[in-house]
C-alpha cells in the first residue's frame, strides 16, 4: 500500500486546492485564542486583536480572535465529504486581563460557531492531561476564597456532516480498519488520559515558542476511530506535523496547511526512524490484544493473525507497518510518499522492531 502527504504553506481560511466535499475526515488542534502565546499571531492578522488587548477588553479581543478561526470553520464545511467528520482539540483559556481574571470558553465558542454552519455536533472526549506540577494552582492557594481550580484537560470536540457515511457491504477498506473490542472500549469513552508530549524542535526559541503541537496518539486514535484506510486526512492547523505523522502510522493519506512553513522540517526529523517506530507500534498493539484474550473464552478465528478476537467484525482486521518514507520539498511546502507492508502472522520475535 502506498499513502502521499502533502503540507503547504498557506492560509487555511482558502484552501482552495481542496475539492468540495472531498475530505473524510478533518483533525486538528488550532491555536487557542486567549492564550498568550498566540496573541501575536491573531494580532499579526488583525490588529484590532492588539488594540483590544491593551485596552484590557478581553471579550472583545476573544471574538476577534474567533473570527479568524471562524473563516476555517467555513472551509471545512465545504469541503468535508457527507458523513464526514471533523475532530477538534482545543483547551479553555484562563487569563487576567484588564484587571479581572477569568475563563474564556473557547470549546463553547468553537461548538457554536460550527453548529452554524450546519454540522451536527457529537458526544466530544475530555482529554486529561494531568500535570504534579507545584506551580498549577492558582490565586491565593490555600486561602479561600479566592484559589481557582486548575484546568488540566482540553476538548476533543467531534462534528459529523449530515448523515452516517455509507460503504459497499463486506467493504474490504473497512474491514481490514476495524480496531479491536478492546480498543474501542477504551478510546470511546468519554474521557481520555493522556499525558502532553515533550517535542523536540529544530531552530531558534522563537519556534519552540510557538510550537504547541498534540502528542501523536490524540490524533493516531481520531484518524483510527472515524476514517478507513486509504481515506486522506485534513489538519488546517499543521503545525509541526503531528497529525500527518499519525496519518502515516495509520496508513491514510493526508494534507495540512500552516501559515509557518519553517515548522515543517520538524516533520522530516520525526520520519527518519518511522519504519522502526511504526513496527514497533504494531508489535505493541498486537501484543496488547493477545494479553486481553488471554483469559477470555469464546470468540472467533482472525483472519490474517494466530489469535482470536471478540466479534465477527473483527476477524478481517489487518495492520499496516510504514517500510519507506520519501520526501522532497515542493514550491509550497512538502511532499511525502509513504510505503506500507501488511503485517500478517505471528511475525514479530523478541528483536523485531525495536
Amino acid at each position: 500500500m502506498r499513502t502521499t502527504h502533502a503540507l503547504h504553506v498557506g492560509d487555511a481560511a482558502a484552501m482552495d486546492g481542496v475539492a468540495d466535499e472531498s475530505v473524510p475526515l478533518v483533525v486538528t488542534s488550532p491555536p487557542y485564542p486567549m492564550i498568550d502565546l498566540w496573541d501575536d499571531l491573531f494580532a499579526s492578522r488583525d490588529p484590532d486583536v492588539r488594540a483590544a488587548l491593551d485596552a484590557g477588553d478581553g471579550d472583545a479581543a476573544f471574538e476577534l480572535m474567533h473570527a479568524q478561526l471562524d473563516a476555517v470553520w467555513d472551509e471545512i464545511e465545504r469541503v468535508l465529504e457527507p458523513g464526514g467528520i471533523a475532530c477538534i482539540n482545543v483547551g479553555d483559556a484562563t487569563r487576567s486581563i484588564g484587571g479581572r481574571f477569568q475563563q474564556f470558553p473557547n470549546h463553547a465558542r468553537i461548538v457554536d460557531a460550527v453548529r452554524d454552519r450546519g454540522l451536527t455536533p457529537l458526544p466530544d472526549v475530555l482529554w486529561r492531561k494531568p500535570t504534579n506540577s507545584l506551580t498549577k494552582f492558582m490565586g491565593s492557594g490555600t486561602l479561600p476564597p479566592n484559589a481557582y481550580v486548575t484546568l488540566e484537560h482540553e476538548y476533543i470536540l467531534l462534528f459529523r456532516k449530515g448523515g452516517t457515511r455509507s460503504f459497499p457491504p463486506g467493504d474490504d477498506r473497512r474491514y481490514e480498519s476495524a480496531f479491536f473490542w478492546e480498543e474501542r472500549n477504551e478510546w470511546f469513552s468519554d474521557l481520555w488520559e493522556v499525558r502532553g508530549e515533550a517535542q523536540a524542535l529544530g531552530g531558534s526559541e522563537e519556534r519552540r515558542d510557538r510550537s504547541a503541537a498534540f502528542p501523536v496518539e490524540i490524533p493516531l486514535r481520531l484518524i483510527r476511530m472515524f476514517s478507513v484506510q486509504g481515506d486522506r486526512v485534513l489538519d488546517p492547523f499543521a503545525g509541526t506535523g503531528t497529525t500527518t505523522l499519525a496519518a502515516m502510522l495509520a496508513a491514510r493519506d493526508s494534507l495540512g496547511y500552516d501559515l509557518d512553513g519553517d515548522l515543517f522540517v520538524t516533520l522530516d526529523d520525526r520520519t527518519t526512524d518511522l519504519p522502526t517506530a511504526s513496527r514497533r507500534r504494531v508489535r505493541d498493539r498486537l501484543a496488547r490484544h493477545r494479553a486481553a484474550m488471554a483469559d477470555r473464552d469464546g470468540g472467533y478465528e482472525a483472519d490474517h493473525y494466530d489469535f482470536r478476537v471478540v466479534t465477527k467484525r473483527e476477524r478481517r482486521i489487518r495492520l499496516y507497518a510504514v517500510d519507506d518514507v520519501t520526501t522532497r520539498a515542493t514550491e509550497g511546502g512538502r511532499r511525502y510518499v509513504v510505503d506500507h507492508d501488511p503485517i500478517d502472522g505471528n511475525v514479530f520475535t523478541a528483536d523485531d522492531g525495536g
